[in-house]
């Protein structure tokens, strides 16, 4: 049973006093001296609550700086075809005049044909094969001669498709067939070309489980081309974003790691979420926080540096795989997720410290 607290009157102010009980049953008072005791337990309660003061640490011995440098990633130029003026794309400049156009059809379809048209470059040659960047929609040209044949070679594991995928204006003048080379993913399809007589023109139309090629032949006296094939920049993009994700996924953690100067002197206190860290370390200058692999599967909590008078700040931090790796050294730090009602504390600590007087 609590006892009773009154006020009992005397002096200039009515002083509280707790009575307790006595032996006759009664209650005798319980001045100054019961109440003081009182408010120093109170006090005492209160003080349970005070912040959390991080262990001093001894600094480590200076370590000397290795020059590191990360493995550059693959770099390739990729040359990316320059979009075609076709007819319906370009825009007249604001305040111009629309130029007239034709209303001869046959002269708008002639000036949009000239326009789609990809000659053969001194610069596109290797050796002796024309290597033309792919574009949809363009008029690739193909220069021939009687008695010789021009390949028209098509990517690696490309395949014809449909029935008739090669087409030509000009059958009866114009010897076309098909071929093959290399085998599985490599395999390569090849068409075949050649005029029966100079002075020749007609157009070619190849259809594949990729794209639609669109050439026009030519057939003079003597000169011809031996080979005629493409380079797909979209396609070498996609690779090559392929191929750099693959090798930073691959990437370890850190570079220049000295197995010998890592520290494992850290405590993992708190709450046991999903996200909780396996394990912390350092190597003299970065802390390496480790996390479980799926970690990505969910919202990853920030991290708080606790100073020394227990005050709290975010710290800049990078991201690597399921790893928090933080560029400088603290003594506690701490992982807090969620709202006020929901929020979870995880607490990494110094393990070799010692408490602060």
């Amino acid at each position: 049973m609590t006892p009773p607290i009154s006020m009992e009157a005397g002096g200039p102010a009515s002083r509280p006093s707790v009575s307790q009980p006595s032996q006759k049953g009664g209650f005798a008072p319980f001045r100054k001296s019961g109440f003081a005791a009182l408010l120093l337990s109170v006090t005492a309660l209160g003080g349970c609550a005070h912040k959390f003061i991080p262990p001093d640490i001894n600094y480590d011995n200076a370590v000397p700086a290795k020059l590191s440098v990360d493995p550059p990633a693959p770099v390739k130029i990729v040359e990316l075809p320059k979009p075609l003026p076709l007819p319906g794309q370009l825009k007249p400049l604001a305040g111009g005049k629309e130029p007239p156009q034709s209303t001869d059809p046959e002269v708008r379809v002639n000036r949009a044909n000239a326009a789609a048209r990809v000659q053969p470059v001194r610069d596109g040659f290797i050796n002796a094969v024309q290597v033309y960047p792919y574009s949809a929609g363009a008029l690739y040209q193909a220069y021939t001669a009687p008695g010789e044949i021009t390949d028209i070679a098509l990517q690696e594991g490309e395949q014809l498709v449909g029935t008739g995928p090669v087409a030509a204006g000009d059958t009866v003048r114009w010897i076309i067939g098909d071929t093959e080379s290399g085998a599985g993913p490599t395999k390569k399809v090849h068409i075949l070309v050649k005029p029966t007589r100079p002075d020749l023109m007609t157009n070619l139309v190849i259809n594949t489980d990729r794209r639609t090629y669109l050439l026009e032949l030519r057939s003079t006296e003597k000169t011809y081309m031996a080979s005629v094939s493409w380079q797909y920049p979209e396609d070498q993009l996609i690779a090559l974003r392929q191929q750099n994700a693959a090798a930073e996924t691959a990437a370890p953690i850190a570079t220049g790691l000295d197995l010998a100067a890592i520290n494992f002197r850290y405590a993992i206190e708190g709450d046991n979420p999903a996200w909780r860290p396996l394990r912390a370390f350092d190597d003299g200058q970065k802390v390496y926080i480790e996390f479980p692999s799926g970690i990505r599967q969910g919202e990853m909590p920030p991290l708080f540096v606790i100073g020394p008078a227990g005050g709290s700040e975010l710290v800049n931090y990078r991201v690597r795989a399921n790893y928090y790796i933080v560029d400088r050294l603290f003594a506690a730090a701490e992982l807090r997720l969620g709202d006020k009602d929901s929020e979870r504390r995880v607490r990494i600590v110094r393990t070799d410290g010692r408490p602060r007087s």
